[in-house]
């Protein structure tokens, strides 16, 4: 299985099969659904199989495949994965069926063309797999740049009030970002030998200065894309006004090539500029998680008040990158995946929520639990794994990320855990505003809140809550397949984890 070619079958996949959707008859709705949902379910069983077919104590990159594409460039459709791009290109199989189940509706709701949103999920995904699958930097940036055109649409056209503002602002922001990326694409071909071959790439030397400069117009481009402070004002316009299931995809993953280009691209890449910058990016990252919880602690719409929880999670992981120790990085990596099942649900369920009321208002509700307790209690399951509560898998991640952190610099692991306290702050008031006390009569007499979760919903919903809690306690099947992945990642930037101090030895050997 090993020579399949599996990461170009799952990029085309999707493709092919926003073709067949979009070309439907447009008064079939349901068809549609049907088949953007088996088609997706295509990709999820491939990636099953590919998951299986990794070896994780085997080389570095697996699945590669190379192909011509521009030779006066040396530019090839190059794939390859390693363990924390597998992690990613599973995360995006599970979530794109789960979203296509949940948005149900949300094309008729919005009088648009229902084939048209859906074939547009499966260009989304198509783009996501390609951009954590390429191994070709070139192809990488336009996967990068072409990602942002489903998303645009879905949140422009299907999205809710300030649509169009918001799809603006977020193509504008990410297109910002994509030209310091472009100016550095080509630097590093300049300077790199006149290649895109990541594996080239990566064995190349780079004076400093040129270095730097080429490790900041990465790293700006990451930074807006995952958003970190001060890269961030896009993201709770864009998460508050895009349609559920886009925004579960839009935070959940597409969020996730910021940290994903940082690890891939900027460290192994340019390991003294990493080194260089460590300071302020670890500086950016205890801002972003105090000044996101902080915001929000003050929201009053359930969508905005979720996207700048992500905000403050991204600032973990970029904490996690920046430590340099392998515990650090694993947390980081595997909190890429559990923020993606954890906040992908919460924005599901907060959608949900939204339908049944028409208002994403935290005032418009108060006592629902009363009238959906189903509905109510994934919330209140979402929440908690939203502030890593122990026994869901974020609590892994993130212990890992401030364990791995404090060991090589206490202040700055310190300043995060005070994010945890805001974390439960900001998700335990945002429940006991919406489901719990009085109820509220407006909420009363709206038909929508009574009907609770729905067989299709329940279905949504059940796999990530199952595997929220198996990776909370049993995380060693997907940590199995990010360590190496991680350890390479951290001999390249050439760090290694302290040694253990005496004292704590004896403490541990007594």
């Amino acid at each position: 299985m090993s020579n399949f070619p599996f990461l170009s079958v799952l990029t085309v996949a999707p493709l092919v099969g926003a073709l067949v959707v979009v070309l439907l008859p447009r008064k079939r709705p349901d068809l549609a659904k049907l088949v953007a949902f088996g088609w997706s379910l295509l990709v999820l069983v491939l990636s099953v199989v590919m998951w299986f077919a990794f070896s994780a104590g085997g080389d570095r990159f697996q699945f590669r495949e190379s192909y011509a594409w521009i030779p006066n460039w040396g530019v090839r459709f190059t794939f390859e994965v390693d363990g924390i791009a597998l992690v990613m290109l599973m995360l995006i199989a599970i979530l794109v069926p789960l979203v296509i189940l949940a948005s149900w509706h949300d094309a008729e709701s919005s009088k648009r063309s229902v084939p048209v949103y859906f074939a547009l999920l499966l260009v989304l995904e198509c783009t996501m797999i390609g951009v954590f699958a390429a191994s070709d930097v070139f192809l990488f940036y336009v996967f990068f740049e072409v990602m942002l055109v489903p998303m645009y649409f879905l949140i422009g056209s299907y999205g809710g009030h300030q649509r169009q503002y918001a799809a603006v602002k977020f193509f504008l922001y990410s297109l910002v970002g994509g030209l310091f990326m472009l100016a550095a694409v080509i630097g590093l071909w300049v300077v790199g030998g006149k290649t895109f071959d990541w594996q080239a790439l990566s064995q190349a030397e780079f004076a400093t200065n040129t270095a730097r400069w080429l490790f900041l117009g990465f790293f700006l481009a990451f930074a807006i894309k995952a958003p970190f402070f001060p890269f961030h004002t896009w993201l709770p316009d864009a998460g508050g006004a895009a349609p559920a299931g886009a925004a579960a995809l839009l935070v959940g993953v597409l969020d996730k090539v910021g940290t994903f280009g940082i690890l891939r691209y900027c460290l192994p890449l340019f390991p003294e500029a990493s080194r260089w910058f460590a300071p302020w990016a670890l500086a950016l990252g205890v801002i972003g998680i105090i000044y996101a919880a902080l915001l929000a602690v003050g929201q009053k719409d359930l969508k905005r008040l979720v996207s700048y929880t992500s905000i403050a999670h991204f600032g973990f992981i970029g904490v996690g990158i920046f430590a340099f120790t392998t515990q650090a990085g694993t947390g980081a990596v595997l909190y890429m995946l559990n923020h993606g099942l954890a906040t992908g649900l919460l924005f599901l369920v907060v959608g949900m929520l939204i339908a049944r009321r028409g208002s994403s208002l935290i005032s418009d509700f108060g006592g629902a639990g009363k009238l959906v307790p189903v509905l109510a209690g994934v919330l209140f399951f979402a929440g908690l794994a939203s502030l890593a509560l122990p026994g869901t898998a974020p609590f892994v991640s993130e212990f890992l990320v401030l364990i791995g952190t404090f060991t090589v610099n206490k202040p700055v692991a310190v300043i995060a855990t005070v994010g945890i306290i805001l974390a439960a702050a900001y998700v335990l008031w945002m429940v006991q505003r919406t489901t719990q006390g009085t109820l509220n009569p407006a909420l009363a007499e709206s038909e929508g809140m009574r009907r609770d979760l729905s067989l299709r919903e329940k279905v949504v919903v059940a796999p990530l809550i199952a595997l929220i809690v198996l990776l909370g306690f049993y995380p060693k099947p997907v940590t199995d397949v990010i360590n190496p992945a991680v350890q390479a990642t951290m001999q390249d930037v050439g760090k290694s984890d302290p040694a253990p101090e005496v004292g704590s030895v004896q403490e541990a050997a007594r």
